[in-house]
């Protein structure tokens, strides 16, 4: 399971070194993309074939289906982990989200998020204003 907060930096090369403890389980291929709240997703081979299977299974029928299936898929690129534990991440989905020098890497369940530092300091204080209401929420229709 992927879990934690960690402060990396972007070399000049665009080049991200991925936490050590994260190395381990997402193996020597991942996939990035385009993520939710402009941070991009990073997922190991096992978990991205499930999120496609998902995404398949959405009735082409729908505009929201079609939409989020381009969201993610066109913006997904295979990427090689390098032996120092670096990736490369390709220009339109650093600039998806802007990402500068100082950038976070989260771990979240079965995906990595990487985030712009300012971007995920915001996020982090708005969320811990509002999690006690989400659990209640959450908790009301049995999910927490």
């Amino acid at each position: 399971m992927l879990i934690g907060e960690h402060r990396h930096t972007l070399d000049s090369k665009k080049r991200l070194s991925l936490p050590a403890k994260f190395r381990k389980e997402i193996g020597k291929k991942v996939i990035v993309t385009r993520g939710l709240d402009n941070c991009l997703f990073l997922f190991a081979e096992a978990p991205w074939k499930k999120i496609v299977a998902k995404l398949e299974s959405l009735p082409v029928g729908s505009s929201d289906s079609r939409g989020l299936s381009r969201f993610i898929l066109a913006g997904a690129h295979e990427i090689e982990v390098d032996k120092a534990g670096r990736i490369l991440i390709p220009d339109f989905l650093k600039e998806f989200a802007q990402l500068e020098a100082s950038v976070v890497v989260t771990g979240v369940s079965d995906r990595i998020e990487i985030w712009n530092e300012k971007a995920w300091e915001e996020y982090r204080k708005a969320i811990e204003k509002t999690a006690v209401n989400m659990a209640q929420a959450l908790g009301e229709v049995g999910r927490f």
